[in-house]
């Protein structure tokens, strides 16, 4: 394990332009994630192809992020972070365009793999250039604004299609420039960002799964709240009677905490410390898990799933954190790679678990699956508390 410094008060001065040019490139880029999901899966559905195939066609994306993953550390060492980071801006530009170009379902599926594995590099990139000039004294506050904007720009993402609609080239060429504009972000700023950190020997990503587990199961636990709730929300609250309008607000409300509550997050994690932050969410995590059901069909329903969006993501968030505290150099750019593969992981495992519990037993498998995971992580959580005392 490599601990990460001390800061100089010359460390400590916050090197604005830098930190915004790399918040803007992740947030452009994650409007343009956040608007192919749902553009592609309209194009699908009016093609005629099941949900199961809608669904396979999506999870080629988080699929191409777990392959690309363990490649990105030596990727970063050999082209270096602008060049990666700009090669990666480009190529996905032209995947988006191909995919608009050749409307078969069948041959999107290879290109949406691309996609990922292109897209992937630039988060794990970006990432790990802002948590190494962050101030440590700054890193909780500074990270939960990474988080929130980085959110909201996933949430433009689909709001940009009720603009330009789902037909045609126009949304097609919103992605494409955005895409494109990542690159010519970090073009602007590539003077004031810092080399890929070279210090400390070279590891995989599949050996810093042996430094912390702890943190990559709370990344794998905030994967699986987001995509369970997004996927599997909706099925839940048709079981219960509830119109699909409202189903679909709730869901805008749990995005909605999940983008404004991280700054909150992050100032309280540099208050009380990260691991008690992240044991804080978890077992708010696992109080929502309770009260869904009995919570449902009254009013109390909006403020809990907003609270419950905040502190799910909020596991990413402190898992941030605390590795911009335990590592620095080469062990850094692993960690951020294998963040980025346990996602990928969670995103495509957790749906179709919690699929299957809501097959066996009912509705009531969607919060049973997120309460045990919930459970799972709050135990290690206290446990690890206890052991570093």
């Amino acid at each position: 394990m490599t601990s990460a410094s001390t800061t100089s008060p010359q460390e400590d001065q916050l090197p604005l332009a830098a930190m915004a040019g790399i918040i803007a490139t992740v947030t452009v880029f994650a409007v343009a994630q956040g608007l192919t999901y749902p553009l592609l899966s309209f194009i699908l559905e009016r093609q005629g192809l099941t949900s199961g195939l809608i669904g396979l066609s999506a999870a080629m994306t988080p699929l191409g992020f777990i392959s690309s993953a363990p490649v990105i550390p030596a990727l970063s060492r050999r082209l270096g972070g602008v060049r990666l980071a700009i090669l990666c801006s480009i190529l996905a530009a032209l995947i988006l365009l191909a995919i608009g170009w050749i409307q078969h379902a069948w041959v999107w599926m290879p290109l949406r793999f691309l996609l990922g594995f292109f897209a992937n590099p630039l988060y794990v990139i970006s990432e790990t250039w802002l948590i190494s000039i962050t101030p440590a004294a700054r890193r909780g506050r500074i990270m939960g604004l990474y988080s929130s904007i980085v959110s909201a720009g996933f949430a433009v993402g689909p709001l940009s299609l009720g603009v330009v609609g789902t037909e045609g080239w126009p949304p097609f060429i919103i992605g494409v420039t955005a895409f494109l504009a990542c690159g010519l972000i970090v073009l602007a700023v590539a003077p004031r960002l810092p080399d890929m950190p070279g210090e400390g020997e070279a590891m995989s990503v599949g050996g810093f799964f042996a430094l912390a587990p702890l943190l990559l199961f709370a990344v794998f636990a905030a994967a699986a709240f987001e995509q369970i709730l997004l996927s599997l929300f909706a099925v839940y609250g048709a079981a219960l009677g509830s119109a699909e309008g409202r189903i679909a607000s709730l869901i805008t409300c749990f995005v909605a905490g999940n983008a404004m509550l991280q700054i909150l997050l992050g100032h309280a994690a540099e208050r009380f410390g990260a691991t008690r932050t992240m044991l804080f969410c978890v077992l708010a995590c696992l109080t929502g898990c309770l009260l869904l059901a009995p919570l449902f069909t009254t009013w109390l329903i909006w403020p809990l799933v907003f609270v419950w969006g905040g502190v799910s993501f909020g596991l990413y968030t402190t898992s941030l954190i605390q590795l911009g505290e335990r590592f620095t150099g080469r062990p850094l750019i692993a960690g951020n790679a294998a963040f980025a593969f346990t996602w990928g992981i969670g995103g495509m495992a957790a749906s179709p678990a919690a699929g299957l519990a809501m097959q066996l037993i009912g509705h009531h498998g969607l919060a049973l699956s997120l309460g045990l995971l919930s459970a799972a992580l709050a135990i290690l959580l206290i446990s690890d508390l206890n052991r570093t005392r």
